[in-house]
Formats: structure tokens, sequence, C-alpha cells
């Protein structure tokens, strides 16, 4: 990370410098640790700048120019994720950074850093990669500029841009890069995407608009390259740009999948197939490289949220077959999931047990993107080369996929048993589907890995937005919850689920949140953190949000199924206010729209009822029925008891 640094190894310059937003954190949960220490491992000399200042250049050339390329990204998180809230207001921390300090990396993180890049040393090779590179890989609806963006690479000025799970093709890269430079062919390295002028002789373009007919099954050239409507035609049409969505997604399975191709006025980027996941043995190399699990000595000991969150947790596997359409995990990991071996797992946590500050013998969670698909798979590997499923579990649990949790409650056991360890939590979240088909695994993870609560996202209870979110239906859940219930009693312990909903997703009306209010009242839940759709580049939710189509279905000129999109904030914070039926200061809101549906019969005191018709003291403007002075509005603003 410095100069001093370098002089100290010998270095009189670096092959590689990265750039990211996030404090260096030398962790294999952070991305930028896995490339740098990749890196490494392939001979190469690595640099790394950290959250620089990116007002000028300056800081862009501390380390001198690299000999090969500099390799951009935002960080852990897309940018402007981290920057803003769903309701677009900036948020004051950021827990990628010393202290929890916000303002530390700029919007569009990946852009700004890449031309100060350019600026720094103009000659130098630029690779994007990280998450906000490959969500925003194409034409993409952004959703804080309400507009059309190009693909991020145009945009940056960047010479290559890795997407997905990208460790062999960031060695392949840099290989072919100290060889022969830029002036060569990259197109048969999987997970790539580069501008070209034209399409080369040797492929055979198919329309987009053929690929939900008997037309795309005919293509049967051996190089088939997709043609995705334009950058200027989805601009333009709505419809299009659904088009655009649902055939990234169809054309994301490895087996299967062609290169993608895009024009950007007279330019084309095209998208190689995505990455063949890795194996078993590669991603336990990839997670047994030397990582000194810990800050940068540089940050002097300075709190760094995320780092405090992850440092004794452990991550066992990645990618997430579910397709929820709101979600980035698919379009950045996969469905096909990736596993690391039981015995990789144990000996991380012996690596946290012995060298990681400040463990008390509690591993703070083992999972992944979802807790409970370790080694979960298609049962028919040539079944699974040329499925182009969006969901392995939705709108059913797929015939061809294994449920099995076996493997995963022996990883378990083994976990609890190793020396020192106390505790092995299980903090991310559980498919609860998937959980069903194990009451064995329930049973297991009630009895010995949950503390006092468990988070589940069931996301809604209606069918309308559960249709477009591709999740199942609310009754999975109960028997989850019915399961789980069970065994706490066995267990004898006092254990709580915590379910997560989403506000204002696309196609749920007002009806169905005054439903899920409902719901909650009678299941006596109380959310305290809810969630408002947020439109993240790429998602299918986003697509539906931005068009108005539902690209879960084919997408036809004048044939395609109409989604209602709630944009306006009055709505969205009705969406809200519903999931927080219980907060006095949503009151008011809520009054007025249950007469609005014609639902006053929900105004009053009753068990059924969702909202009283007074309100307290202070809170949310005056109605009919004010009782501020009445013994039970103080006691309820004192001691919050329960609602009538």
């Amino acid at each position: 990370m410095s100069r001093a640094e370098m002089e100290a190894l010998g270095w009189d310059s670096c092959d590689v410098i990265l750039v990211t937003g996030d404090a260096y954190i030398d962790h294999p949960s952070f991305g930028m640790a896995i490339v740098g220490r990749l890196l490494e491992a392939q001979g190469f000399r690595v640099g790394m700048i950290a959250q620089p200042d990116w007002q000028n250049a300056e800081d862009f050339k501390k380390l001198g120019k690299p000999n090969l390329f500099f390799g951009v990204t935002s960080g852990n998180m897309d940018s402007m994720v981290n920057r803003y809230t769903a309701d677009r207001r900036l948020r004051h921390n950021d827990s990628y950074t010393p202290d929890g300090e916000g303002g530390r990396r700029p919007d569009r993180a990946v852009i700004v850093y890449a031309q100060r890049c350019r600026e720094a040393f103009s000659d130098v090779p630029i690779v994007l990669g990280g998450i906000e590179a490959s969500l925003r890989r194409i034409a993409h609806y952004d959703y804080w500029s309400d507009k059309i963006r190009r693909s991020v690479l145009l945009d940056a000025k960047a010479d290559l841009l890795l997407y997905g799970n990208a460790e062999r093709a960031l060695v392949e890269v840099a290989h072919r890069i100290a060889k022969k430079g830029l002036a060569q062919d990259f197109s048969d390295i999987r997970g790539l995407a580069f501008a070209m002028d034209e399409t080369p002789e040797d492929f055979v373009e198919a329309p987009a608009d053929d690929l939900d007919g008997d037309e795309g099954a005919r293509l049967k050239a051996e190089k088939v390259v997709v043609r995705l409507p334009a950058y200027e035609q989805v601009v333009g049409e709505a419809e299009s740009y659904a088009r655009a969505s649902r055939v990234l997604h169809k054309e994301s399975n490895p087996g299967n999948a062609r290169p993608l191709v895009q024009k950007h006025g007279d330019r084309n980027v095209w998208l190689t197939a995505p990455p063949i996941p890795l194996t078993t043995p590669e991603m336990d190399a990839v997670y047994g490289l030397p990582y000194a699990r810990a800050p940068h000595p540089t940050y002097d000991g300075a709190k760094i949220p995320a780092w405090e969150m992850i440092r004794h947790s452990v991550t066992i596997m990645r990618g997430c077959f579910g397709g929820c359409s709101f979600c980035s995990i698919t379009e950045h990991e996969g469905r096909i999931i990736q596993s690391r071996s039981q015995e990789s797992i144990l000996k991380e946590i012996e690596i946290i047990r012995d060298k990681t500050e400040g463990f008390t013998g509690i591993i703070s969670d083992i999972g992944g993107p979802t807790a409970n698909m370790y080694r979960m798979a298609c049962k028919d590997r040539e079944t699974e080369a040329v499925c182009r499923r969006l969901s392995c579990v939705y709108p059913d649990i797929c015939k061809n996929l294994d449920t099995s949790h076996d493997a995963l409650i022996e990883l378990y056991r083994k976990a609890r048993e190793i020396k020192g360890v106390k505790k092995v939590m299980v903090a991310s979240g559980v498919r609860y589907d998937l959980a069903v088909k194990s009451p064995a695994y329930i049973r297991e993870l009630v009895a010995h890995h949950v503390g006092g609560y468990l988070k589940i996202a069931p996301e809604h209870t209606e069918e309308g937005p559960l249709s477009k979110m591709m999740k199942p239906g609310i009754g999975a859940y109960d028997r989850f919850k019915q399961l789980f219930d069970q065994a706490a009693r066995a267990a004898k312990k006092d254990y709580f689920l915590i379910p997560y909903f989403i506000a204002a997703h696309p196609g749920a009306t007002d009806e169905d949140m005054m439903h899920l209010a409902l719901w909650l009242k009678r299941n006596k839940y109380r959310a305290d953190q809810v969630q408002t759709f947020l439109p993240s580049p790429m998602a299918l939710a986003t697509a539906m949000y931005h068009s108005g189509f539902n690209p879960l279905k084919p997408v036809r000129h004048g044939a395609s199924e109409k989604v209602e999109a709630i944009k306006g904030l009055r709505q969205r914070r009705l969406h809200k206010a519903f999931l927080r039926y219980h907060d006095a200061e949503n009151w008011p809101i809520l009054r007025e729209a249950l007469k609005n549906m014609g639902r006053a019969d929900l105004i009053g005191p009753g068990k059924h009822q969702l909202v009283p018709a007074w309100q307290p003291a202070g809170t949310g403007v005056k109605s009919e029925g004010l009782r501020h002075r009445n013994d039970k509005a103080r006691k309820f603003l004192t001691k919050g008891v329960p609602l009538p």
C-alpha cells in the first residue's frame, strides 16, 4: 500500500495495482484480498490503493506505474447502493471504511477511479471487476439518475471488464497481458466484456427476439452470438429493455449460454459466456491463500464495521439457485452452487481460533449467500447443462434438484467438535422452502446454531407480488415455522423467527400491502426494520420497475405481460407504512389510505382492525377521536404496550 512497503520487499515497481473503494482488509470475504492474493500466488507483484482521494490523480500515482494493468473496483458493494438509501437519501456512514466514516468513495466509483487511473498513466490498461462492474456490464437502468446508462465498460473507458466469479479469467488475463499486452484476442476467456467494432466473421448472430420461439432451438451453428437490443433501442423502448433483461438471464447457465453482443452507437460491447463454476479443489485453493486475516496496519486499530461483523465468520459456498428477481446474487455469482470441502472449512475455523484477534469461541456465521444450499446440485449434469430455468425452486422445487442437507449437518457437527469452539452460529439467511425438506436439519439448526432468534425472508404473503419476486407462497413459511417451533420446544429453547418483508415491490398493490399488514398483526409481528424495494442494476425486478413489463415471461412487442411498478414517493412510503402499522407516526397516512380503499372498517380498536382512530400527542397529525391526554395514550408512548 505504500512505497515504503515496496522498498522493504525490494520492488522497484508493481505488476498490477488494484484500486478499491473499500478499506484494505486482507481476508477472503473481501474481493480485493482474493484478487491480490491470487495474483501474488501467480508470481505477480501487487499494489493496493484503497479509498484514494479521487479529486485528482495524485493518489493514483503513489505506487508508480504498474507494469501490466490497473484493476479497478468500487469494493464489495455497488457504490450507489452503498451511498444512498432506497429513497435516494445520502447515507452518512460506510461499513467498509475505518470508523464507519461516510463519503470516502465517489458516486459511480468504478468510472471515477478508471478516469483517474487514465489521468495518472494514460497508456496503462484498465481492467474493471467487482460487483459494480459485473452488474453494469450491459446497458442498464440506473435508479439514482432514473435513466438507462451505457455499459460501464464504455463510460469508464476501460479495456476489459471481468464479471461473475472471475478467478480463472483474472489469472488468464494477467498472464496474457504480461506476454502480449492488449493487442490480442480475449474472446475465448469466459466472464469477460470488451468493446469491438464488428462481429467476427466466424460467428452467426441470433436476434434476441427469436429465442423464446422455435427459431432459437434451430440455431445449431457452432459459434452463435445473441444480439441484444441496442443501447439506443432500450433507451427508447421500455419493452426492448425488458426483452434484453430476459435474454441476459436466460443466457446465464454456463452449460449452454452463448456470448452476447449489444450495440452502443458505433461500438459493440461483447460479453463472453459466463464463467464455469469453480470446483471444490479450486474453491479450497482460493480460500486457502495466505491471508493476513486483518485490516492493513495503516488503519492503526480503527474499527471497520464490515470487518467487525465477519472477522469470526466462515464462507462455505457461493452462488444461489433461488433466482429471486430482486436479488443480484445470481447475476454476479451464478445459480450453480460452488462449495468448499469440509476439510478446508474446518481448517479455517482453526485458523480463526488461533490467529484472529478477539476470538471468544464463537463462530459468528457459517454460511454464504444462503446458509443451507451447501453442496446442493442438479442430480443430472446433462440436464443441468441444457436447463434455462430462472430458478431451481420456483414455482416449485425442481425434481432434479438434490435437496439433501446431510453434508451440511455433518459439517455443523464437526465444526462444533473443534477444540476451543463454544458455539457455531448460522446468521446467513436460511432458504426455508428447502429446509422443510429436511426436518433433521431444522432440529440441528435450532438445537445448536441459533441464538435467540433466526432471520427468515418470506418477503410477502400475497401471490401477486410473490409471483413477481419468484418466492414461494406463505404456506412454505408456515410449514417452516411449525417445524422450527417444534424443534425449539424439543430443545427447550425460547427462540423466535424474525421474518423480513419488502415494501413497494413491482406487482404489489395497496391491497396486497394491507393484507400483509393484517397478517403481521394476526401473527403478532412488529417489524423493526423494513426494506423498501431498491431497483439494483440488472435485476429482473428492476426491469419490471423501469419498463412496466414482466421479463419472467416471454416479452413480445404488443403481447407482453404488464407489471404495475410503485414509483411515487407517497405510495412507496404508504407501502412501507403498512409494514410498520404499529408505529403511531404511520397511522395518519394509513387511515387516509384505508378510507380511500373503502376499508374504513379496519380503523378502530378491535383486534381485527389495523390502526386506531385516535392519535397520540406528538405523533403524525391530529385526527378525529384524538385522545392525547388519555391515560392509554400516555402509557403507549412511555412503555410501548401492545396496540389494541
